[in-house]
């Protein structure tokens, strides 16, 4: 019999401490946690439709999840999937209301644009991180605000709509990533060909780290820098590539948000997705697999947190809750992990 991995262990145990906590805010407001928490796991799964934007939602925490994840595993930390996601929507949104071509180019085009302005986003905290030390959480966190403004002045400028100057022109069904077979099958859900790249993206992200040398490369300089310098790894090109790569999986979450989920792309938000992707990642361990589960298990919560408030009248930002907590509890087991390997290496050495 196959042991269970310690990651899945930690990962279930801070899902259920995240749950409990949830039940006991539930309690303390004077509601049913039971009949909460049907109704919130009703609320994604219900019928096809429901089940459909559950996987919607899922879809983009998927791509930013891995963005965060795959950082996370070259010894970087990527705050800045927000602002790579904006603009990889920006770009994509841009293409599709702009340059008339057919269709399948037309969205080869918009999704290979997307990529790409993600990974421009993304190079520059790469760059500044390798070149002159600047940590990229400083970096990223800059690059999100000024991906922001840069939403913020262009959509009125250059895409405004016909009623409103705070977002962009509907795109045409031309421009979309939706597909009526999709949508019909989900019974008109906002479920789109974004899935199909996200499913993609896990595939090459997996084989990318485990099966290259590339990702050797990237993995032995997130774990030891000075080691994999030794042992003559390009050190700095693989920092600036690992951020162009995390960049480029944020774009095409921008892709699927702005052109599939939602059809304009609107000014003053900052895509809350972004940084959700970090809980995705930190849930599932950094592993594009474990990625997968933690952004269905998100993505669940947030589609059915309205429902479940409609029919009970508890806050939906209980949900946000129960995710926050579920963070916390994966932080801590990772700390409380990495203590007691400490201490059992010290007790090693002691005994030589």
């Amino acid at each position: 019999m196959k042991r269970i991995p310690d990651a899945l262990l930690m990962a279930m145990a801070a899902v259920l401490l995240g749950l409990i906590a949830g039940a006991l805010l539930m309690l303390a407001i004077g509601s049913n946690p039971f009949e909460g928490y049907y109704y919130l796991f009703r609320g994604g799964l219900m019928n096809m439709q429901r089940v459909g934007n559950t996987i919607a939602l899922s879809t983009t925490l998927i791509l930013t999840g891995l963005s965060v994840a795959f950082a996370f595993r070259t010894g970087l930390f990527n705050i800045g999937a927000a602002g790579q996601m904006l603009i990889g929507g920006l770009c994509a949104t841009t293409v599709g209301l702009l340059v008339p071509l057919p269709r399948p180019i037309l969205l080869v085009v918009m999704v290979l644009a997307a990529m790409l302005g993600g990974a421009l986003w993304g190079s520059v905290p790469g760059l500044l991180k390798a070149k002159f030390n600047v940590h990229e959480v400083v970096a990223t966190i800059m690059m999100n605000w000024i991906a922001y403004w840069v939403v913020y002045y262009f959509v009125p400028a250059y895409l405004k709509g016909q009623f409103l100057e705070t977002e962009s022109r509907v795109l045409p069904a031309a421009s979309s990533l939706r597909t009526p077979w999709l949508t019909d099958l989900f019974n008109g859900a906002y479920l789109n060909m974004g899935l199909f790249i996200a499913i993609a993206m896990i595939i090459i992200i997996r084989f990318l780290l485990n099966r290259t040398t590339f990702g050797y490369e990237l993995k032995a300089v997130g774990s030891n820098r000075d080691a994999a310098l030794f042992a003559g790894i390009q050190v700095n090109r693989s920092i600036i590539l690992s951020m162009v790569i995390a960049g480029g999986l944020a774009g095409l979450a921008g892709a699927s948000f702005y052109t599939g989920y939602s059809a304009n792309i609107q000014i003053g938000v900052l895509p809350i997705q972004g940084f959700d992707g970090i809980a995705v990642a930190l849930l599932g361990a950094n592993n594009p697999l474990g990625v997968l589960g933690a952004a269905l298990f998100f993505g669940l919560l947030h589609a059915g947190k309205g429902f479940m408030n409609a029919m009970t009248g508890i806050p939906p930002e209980i949900s946000d809750t129960i995710i926050a907590t579920i963070i916390y509890f994966t932080a801590t087991s990772l700390l409380i992990g990495r203590a007691l390997d400490y201490v059992v290496r010290r007790k090693k050495k002691g005994g030589k």
